[in-house]
């Protein structure tokens, strides 16, 4: 059994990943469990998997999961934040579910990365951020990296096997890829008045019309600020070019992404909006293993339609794709600023459009450099942060 690790064990993804070790008990040993402050969710999966090793984030909930392992009998070892990046370089674990939402993802995942790990990559912002620095590590240390957002694994599970075994540094040309299709859902205004976004509610934004998720991810939806982060880790993923790369929205979140050939050809991979599926893909390797998912059903399902993205609807994407040809600095700083526009929002400080403003005026204020390690990427991503946070402070866009 592979000893496994759960990064953002408590999130949405956390619960999916526990999901389908459950159906799956022979396949992965659950070692360590790692989230930030859900004292009471942890403990229950404490009871339920008996890790070796688990850690909060937050100091105070850390203690507090402590004494509660404590008062259950519990053997689990409650590490120190100090000690969670030697745990998952070391040979205690093999395998790293990487499902940390945000910047606060990527050292975890680097860390993994340089021991040569399996990855299981949920955390997008790791490649959004780091990009060239990240694949060229997961090379340099033999890592295996999976694609787990169901964008990147259908892409990837409609690829020839000349291609996956690429990933990172895939020579689509000679591939015979004409096209890669990023699909979204347009999320839940998709058909709503322009001339009333300004009166959209964070209850509203995250009310996802296919997906469960968490806030953050769920208002990224909402701007398509996701399409426009998952572009960018598309890029790296699959080392493609500008002409090589489409959004596509469609509605109906069935067809998660697609590959168009030389030959006119297009796979797709299909299926019920379950974060299993993907996940279970990675998870099983080589085989298919039980998602724990429903079957996707044809004859209930409704009409399949495509919508070309509208940048006057979306404008977060369109910044997100400008800012994937301009450098790691520019995603960088975007990424930043989008998490404390959102967490404004969320927290009722700004309008829902104020996001991309925020987002925008950050982005011209950037200085543009060239970055060639992770401590230059964290200064640019403080430097943008602390941006974002003067001008909701000062109101100047609100």
């Amino acid at each position: 059994m592979k000893k496994l690790a759960v990064l953002g064990a408590t999130g949405s993804i956390g619960d999916s990943t526990l999901s389908v070790c459950r159906h799956n008990p022979g396949l992965y040993n659950v070692e360590f469990l790692y989230a930030a402050t859900n004292v009471d969710k942890m403990l229950a999966l404490c009871i339920e998997f008996e890790p070796t090793y688990v850690a909060l984030s937050n100091d105070l909930a850390s203690l507090k999961l402590k004494q509660q392992l404590k008062d259950h009998k519990l053997n689990c070892q409650v590490l120190p934040e100090t000690e969670v990046l030697s745990l998952l370089g070391s040979a205690e674990i093999d395998s790293v579910m990487a499902a940390i939402v945000g910047a606060a993802g990527l050292k975890t995942t680097l860390a993994a990365v340089y021991a040569g790990k399996e990855i299981f990559l949920a955390n997008k912002e790791s490649l959004v951020m780091s990009g060239a620095l990240f694949i060229d590590a997961v090379k340099q240390s033999g890592a295996k990296l999976w694609p787990v957002d169901s964008e990147h694994n259908a892409i990837y599970q409609s690829m020839s096997p000349m291609l996956q075994e690429n990933i990172g540094h895939c020579d689509l040309d000679t591939g015979g890829v004409s096209k890669i299709l990023l699909t979204g859902s347009g999320g839940p205004f998709l058909n709503k008045a322009l001339n009333e976004f300004t009166s959209i509610t964070p209850d509203a934004a995250i009310k996802h019309p296919n997906w469960s998720m968490g806030p953050k991810i769920s208002i990224d939806s909402a701007t398509m600020m996701n399409k426009g982060l998952e572009y960018i880790e598309a890029r790296w993923l699959f080392n493609t070019n500008k002409d090589q790369l489409k959004v596509i929205i469609h509605p109906q979140s069935v067809i998660h992404s697609m590959v168009q050939y030389k030959d006119g050809s297009v796979i797709s991979q299909m299926g019920n909006a379950d974060m299993r599926i993907p996940i279970a893909h990675v998870m099983g390797g080589e085989k298919r293993i039980i998602s724990g998912a429903e079957g996707f059903d044809f004859f209930s399902s409704a009409n399949f339609t495509f919508v070309e993205p509208d940048y006057n609807r979306y404008p977060c994407l369109k910044l997100a794709i400008q800012a994937c040809y301009e450098g790691q600095h520019a995603t960088t700083t975007l990424n930043a600023a989008n998490e404390i526009a959102v967490q404004a929002f969320l927290d009722e400080r700004i309008k829902f459009t104020n996001i991309s403003t925020i987002v925008e005026h950050v982005l011209n204020q950037l200085t543009h450099q060239a970055v060639s390690s992770i401590d230059e990427l964290l200064v640019i991503d403080k430097m943008a942060r602390d941006s974002a946070v003067e001008l909701i402070n000062r109101g100047i866009i609100c």
